[in-house]
C-alpha cells in the first residue's frame, strides 16, 4: 500500500495527489450526506458558480509566486465591468448587438490591463511594497466606482452577454469552458515561456534575478499587467452572471482567493508553486461550499470552515509538523 502511495505521489506530486485525496474523501461524505450532491444539478451548479473565484485566484497567482501580491483584483474586476456597462449603455443597454459586446469586453480588459501595469511600474521602478501599492489601488478603484455609480448598481445588458454567465455548450457550462481555457493559458505562460521563468526567478530572488540579466523591472510591469488582465475577464463574467455591475460585487472572494492559493501550495514568499494544485484547490473550495448549502448548513459556515482550512493548512506546513512526519518516515 505504502509503495502504490509513494508510486502516486511520484506520478502527480506530493502536493497535487494530497488535495486529491482530500477531494475524493469530501466528495465521498457528501455523497453519503445528502443524495442531491452527486446530481447533475447539483454539478451543474457548482460548474457555474466556481470559474469567478477561479479566475480571480488565478489573477493572485503569478503575483504571488513573483513574492507579492496584489489586494486589487476585485475593485479591478469591477472597474473592468463598468467599463463594459458604459460601452453597452451606449450602444443602447438591452438592445446593444454583439459587437457592443465585443467592443466593450475589449474596453473592459484594457481597463484591467492598465490597472494592473500602473501599480506592477511603482512596484518595479519606484519600489514601493506590493501590499501597500495594491492596497492604494484598491482603494482608488472603489472610490472612482462608487463616485461613477453613486454607489448603485448598473443593469440592462443584452441577452448575448448573459449566454456567458448561463449558457451551457456541449452540455458543460459556459464560464467553466471560459476558466478552463484561461487557466491552460495561465498554466502554459508559467511553465514553458520565458516570462513564466522570470517570474519564478524573481520570486526566488530578485536581486540574483538582476545579476542574471532578466529585466526584473519589465517582469514585473507584465505580472501585474496580465493580472489585470485575467481581473477584467472576471469582471466580465461578474457582469453576464448578476445582469448588473456594482463596485461591492465579489468583495468576500478576497481572502479566499489568497485560501485557494495558499492550500494549492503557493509558497507565499515566492518563487514556488504550480497552476494545477491551485485549481483543485478552488474545487475543494467550492465542493465545501456546495456540500454545506445542500446539507442545510448557513452559508456563513462555509467562510468559517474556510478559515478553519487556512489555519490548519499552515499547521501542517509549519516546520515543526514537517520534521516530524519526516522522521515517522
Amino acid at each position: 500500500m505504502n509503495a502504490i502511495v509513494r508510486r502516486l505521489e511520484e506520478i502527480f506530486g506530493r502536493e497535487t495527489f494530497g488535495l486529491l485525496v482530500l477531494m475524493a474523501v469530501m466528495v465521498a461524505a457528501y455523497s453519503l450526506a445528502t443524495p442531491q450532491f452527486l446530481t447533475a444539478r447539483n454539478l451543474s451548479s457548482m460548474g457555474f458558480q466556481a470559474p469567478l473565484l477561479g479566475l480571480l485566484t488565478l489573477a493572485m497567482l503569478a503575483p504571488m509566486i513573483s513574492g507579492g501580491l496584489n489586494l486589487a483584483i476585485i475593485y479591478t474586476a469591477n472597474i473592468s465591468g463598468l467599463a463594459l456597462a458604459w460601452v453597452l449603455l451606449q450602444f443602447g443597454g438591452p438592445d446593444a448587438g454583439m459587437f457592443a459586446v465585443i467592443l466593450g469586453s475589449l474596453a473592459a480588459v484594457a481597463v484591467g490591463a492598465i490597472a494592473g501595469a500602473v501599480m506592477g511600474a511603482v512596484i518595479a521602478y519606484i519600489g514601493a511594497h506590493p501590499i501597500l501599492v495594491s492596497l492604494a489601488m484598491m482603494i482608488f478603484l472603489r472610490g472612482l466606482g462608487e463616485f461613477l455609480t453613486r454607489g448603485g448598481d448598473i443593469s440592462g445588458f443584452p441577452p448575448s452577454l448573459a449566454v456567458l454567465g448561463h449558457g451551457t455548450l456541449y452540455g458543460l457550462p459556459v464560464p467553466l469552458l471560459l476558466f478552463a481555457l484561461v487557466a491552460l493559458a495561465w498554466h502554459v505562460m508559467l511553465r514553458r515561456s520565458r516570462h513564466g521563468f522570470a517570474v519564478y526567478m524573481v520570486g526566488s530572488n530578485i536581486r540574483a534575478s538582476e545579476y542574471s540579466g532578466i529585466d526584473t523591472k519589465r517582469t514585473l510591469v507584465l505580472i501585474y499587467t496580465l493580472s489585470g488582465v485575467i481581473c477584467a475577464i472576471a469582471g466580465i463574467l461578474m457582469a453576464a452572471r448578476f445582469n448588473s455591475v456594482r463596485v461591492g460585487h465579489g468583495e468576500a472572494l478576497l481572502l479566499v482567493t489568497v485560501l485557494a492559493i495558499f492550500l494549492g501550495g503557493i509558497d507565499p514568499f515566492g518563487g514556488h508553486g504550480k497552476v494545477a494544485p491551485v485549481i483543485i484547490a478552488i474545487l475543494i473550495l467550492q465542493i465545501l461550499s456546495s456540500g454545506l448549502n445542500l446539507v442545510g448548513a448557513n452559508q456563513h459556515l462555509a467562510t468559517a470552515v474556510w478559515g478553519l482550512f487556512l489555519i490548519a493548512v499552515m499547521i501542517l506546513r509549519s516546520d515543526q509538523v514537517a520534521a516530524l512526519f519526516r522522521r515517522k518516515e
